[in-house]
């Protein structure tokens, strides 16, 4: 059976979004009485004993927010900071939480993301639903002095010093609507809270822009080499990608005049070899969340396609000012 994507319902309004816009109302409701509990302190949030950056998004689904994580834990520590990361660790079924997160972790336990987090950036990860917890377990056993969290936006019982707020440049925020019949967490009135809203693809007024470099690639076994993209030009590929929107990744191949078989997998997807069982024998390329899940199975001509956040000037000025008045809390 083929797999519903509800992405192409929630970019607009149709008649799955008018029967379900009873429910997204009501969802409204909840979102605006929680978030009211925080303000009035009903409901309490814990502070860190660090300053503390989000980035997230008020949207389902991927928007480009971990090149960014990994972005700014770089540019933290050449601005002389020691960070550490958070994450929720979706995708991994720990035993207990909070729990450290090694390179060469299990992603069943610690989850796809958190792995490739770790191993990217060769930061401190901590991952848990209790984001305070997991913070706390970081600062327990690290010397960080800067947290970012890899998401929680909307994990209020976290206090955070610095929101960026994450926008994929294709879909936006769909047919605006809140859940079931959209994709969004909280109403779009919640960008203009935060200090940053960053766009994955051509900003709008009162945006940044997040451009991904010249993709390269590497050998999903052995050698790490990282060799140019340009070496599958005109060539025919299996492209596997397991994230929140697939077509991207599948579209930045093509941009490189690769010719793509599509192979979609959910989002988090759990890998088997039989996953890779085809009739036409292809080089695969695939992206980094699903090689760290794929990298213990016996995958021959296998690649994965590694990118990188760039950021415009202007906000690379603005975080530099801010960041600096957080050295003193």
């Amino acid at each position: 059976m083929a797999r519903v994507d509800p992405h192409r319902h929630w970019q607009r309004l149709g008649f799955l979004a008018v029967l379900l816009f009873p429910l997204s109302l009501l969802f409204r409701l909840i979102v605006f009485l929680r978030r009211a509990l925080y303000r009035l302190h009903v409901l309490r949030a814990r502070r860190a004993a660090c300053p503390v950056i989000v980035v997230g998004n008020i949207t389902v689904g991927g928007s480009g927010k971990t090149p960014l994580v990994i972005w700014l834990s770089d540019w933290l520590v050449g601005q002389g900071f020691s960070p550490g990361i958070v994450a929720r660790g979706y995708g991994g079924k720990a035993s207990s939480y909070p729990q450290q997160v090694r390179p060469d972790g299990d992603p069943a336990s610690a989850g796809d993301e958190a792995i490739l987090l770790a191993e990217r950036t060769g930061r401190p990860v901590c991952v848990g639903p209790d984001r305070p917890a997991a913070i706390d377990a970081l600062l327990r056993y690290t010397d960080c002095d800067i947290v970012i969290s890899d998401d929680g936006l909307q994990h209020y019982a976290m206090r955070r010093d610095l929101e960026i707020a994450v926008i994929d440049g294709e879909r936006r925020l769909g047919n605006g609507l809140l859940l079931p019949a959209g994709p969004l967490r909280e109403p779009r009135s919640r960008l203009k809270t935060v200090d940053f809203v960053v766009c994955n693809g051509e900003p709008e007024r009162g945006e940044y822009r997040m451009r991904l470099r010249q993709p390269r690639v590497s050998r999903l076994s052995g050698p790490q080499q990282l060799d140019e993209i340009a070496m599958f030009r005109g060539k025919r590929v299996r492209a596997v990608a397991g994230i929140g929107n697939p077509a991207r990744f599948f579209d930045m191949l093509r941009e490189h005049a690769i010719d793509v078989v599509e192979q979609p997998f959910p989002d988090h997807h759990a890998y088997q070899a039989a996953d890779f069982v085809f009739d036409e024998s292809l080089p695969i390329l695939m992206t980094e969340k699903d090689a760290v899940k794929c990298r213990r199975l016996a995958i021959g001509d296998a690649w994965v396609v590694r990118v990188e956040a760039e950021l415009d000037d202007p906000f690379v000025h603005r975080l530099t000012q801010i960041t600096q008045t957080l050295r003193s809390l």
